[in-house]
């Protein structure tokens, strides 16, 4: 039973950038540069009909390339910090490719997504960190200069029980393309295309 979720893929050259800010904090379990993403929509654990139809709908999806900023070094949890992220700018371009996912998913009987649309990648898990030395972290870091990247396709993606980070493989792959060049059905599916 694959472990589905939709992202766009960080190219490998501002994958390198992220990955240089990786390490001096303990608790830290670094994700690899090879597994950074943005995720739009997690599907969870689906049956292979799902998985399926889910392919099949996210095809039908026409947008244009995008252009993803990210801009600030942060962590989520609070006073229980669970990540490092580098946050993107949620633009509209963005914001609209992950509310069509969600409503598009929702039709063909995946739950709701709980959580509120927060755009970033992961740089790594944390356990056991401190709310100090996470501080410490990202001021040692300082000034985070903008990394900006076009996005040309979204991916559905699958994992394996894990504790998170990877590795991650592409089940299908939507191009984002000026909407008036696209043949219907353009996309590319791997495990589900039947």
């Amino acid at each position: 039973m694959p472990r589905l979720f939709t992202a766009l893929e960080i190219p490998p050259l501002v994958a390198g950038s992220l990955a240089a800010l990786r390490g001096g904090l303990p608790g830290a379990r670094w994700i690899d540069a090879e597994n950074y993403h943005i995720t739009l929509r997690f599907i969870g654990d689906v049956d292979d009909a799902l998985a399926h139809d889910a392919a099949m709908t996210l095809a039908a999806i026409r947008r244009s390339p995008i252009t993803v900023t990210l801009e600030e070094l942060s962590s989520f949890g609070g006073d229980k910090p669970r990540a490092v992220v580098v946050k993107a700018r949620a633009d509209r371009a963005l914001a609209e490719l992950q509310a069509e996912q969600e409503r598009l998913l929702r039709r063909i009987g995946v739950p709701p997504e709980p959580r509120k649309f927060a755009p970033h990648v992961t740089l790594a898990r944390l356990r056991g960190a401190s709310c100090a030395s996470v501080a410490t972290y990202l001021g040692t870091r300082g000034y985070f200069p903008p990394l900006r990247f076009e996005a040309a396709r979204f991916v559905l993606f699958s994992s394996r029980d894990s504790v998170g980070g990877g590795p991650y493989l592409v089940e299908a792959a939507f191009p984002l393309q000026d909407r008036r060049a696209f043949p219907a059905g353009a996309s590319e599916l791997r495990a589900y295309g039947r």
